[in-house]
């Protein structure tokens, strides 16, 4: 089976010669649909910056990524927006809401830059935020919804569009442990009932038990 996504051999650097930092170095994994793969390390190992990649957000400085077969890493950077509205949806920490705008008005921005018409929107938006237990807190603006409840507004807009490949940096970083908990199994069911490939990059120890492959970056590089 071909995977959702694949690294082969990526690696980052920062700067030059003696300023010259390798953040992630050859790192080789593969991501599959219907998986959630955690990536654990200590603060600086180079989590985040390698999940930035996977996304396209990062282009790698040597290696190659492919993304549902078609290898993306010598895409011009005009063509990864493309890539990333088709394939990629995001969950960030720090929940990224727009507050002046409603649940489901932050979910209709994504929809609109996916090219969803107008008359569609809404009933997408709110089909979506239901799936993640919201419809009743639909037309609450982000100041007024609780941690989880703006975590879960996060993942409705993360799944517009139906990517096939949900990528979280942190997702439970600024939540309690039982939200937190929640909050990872909503991500375990999403890739067991939608067959999304998740990736989570994570401290929580929690998340080892919901994930089903978990893997360890030290200094940039894949422990074995």
């Amino acid at each position: 089976m071909t995977p959702t996504l694949e690294a082969r051999h990526i690696t980052k650097i920062y700067g030059e010669d003696d300023k010259k930092v390798v953040a992630v170095d050859d790192v080789t994994l593969a991501l599959h649909a219907g998986e959630v793969l955690l990536i654990m390390g200590p603060s600086g190992s180079g989590k985040t910056t390698l999940l930035s990649m996977m996304g396209c957000i990062l282009r790698p400085t040597h290696g190659q990524l492919f993304v549902s077969g078609q290898e993306v890493s010598t895409l011009h950077e005009t063509q990864l927006p493309k890539i990333r509205r088709q394939h990629m949806g995001f969950v960030f920490q720090a929940f990224n809401l727009f507050p002046a705008l409603t649940a489901v008005e932050n979910v209709e921005v994504i929809l609109r830059l996916k090219g969803y018409d107008r008359s569609t929107m809404r009933s997408k938006a709110s089909a979506l935020l239901s799936s993640v237990g919201l419809s009743k807190r639909a037309h609450a603006y982000p100041m007024d919804l609780s941690g989880g409840e703006k975590q879960r507004t996060a993942f409705a807009r993360a799944l517009a569009g139906d990517p096939p490949i949900l990528l979280a940096d942190e997702p439970t970083g600024n939540l309690d442990s039982r939200t937190g908990m929640e909050v990872l199994r909503l991500l375990r069911d999403l890739a067991c009932d939608l067959s999304k490939s998740i990736a989570i990059v994570s401290h929580d120890p929690k998340a080892e038990a919901l994930a089903h492959r978990v893997v360890f970056l030290e200094d940039g590089r894949l422990k074995q």
